[in-house]
């Protein structure tokens, strides 16, 4: 479900209510088998996402907003502490 729509905003109890399964138990299930928690998941995906659509040209604010970030800066701050560089030196090496 997150990963054909990486701005889906709904909790972890909130999609075990969708699957039928508590929130508990899909937090166990995640760190088991990712060995990480919901959210860090939830943001590896939602990066992976944004790289992408920098790759296919898309605007640094459009990909923060379809990824799931409330704000193009936030967006960057995370982008920069996990690769580095900002989107947009990205963007531009691509």
């Amino acid at each position: 479900m997150l990963r054909s729509d990486p701005a889906d905003g709904r909790s972890l109890a909130e999609l075990g209510r969708q699957v039928g399964t508590s929130e508990r138990t899909l937090s166990r299930m995640i760190r088991r088998d990712l060995g990480m928690s919901f959210t860090q998941w939830r943001t590896q995906m939602r990066l992976h996402h944004a790289l992408v659509l920098l790759s296919e040209k898309t605007p640094v604010t459009s990909v923060a907003h379809q990824c799931g970030w409330s704000s193009a800066s936030t967006f960057i701050d995370v982008f920069r502490r996990t690769f580095g560089h900002t989107p947009g030196s990205h963007h531009n090496a691509v």
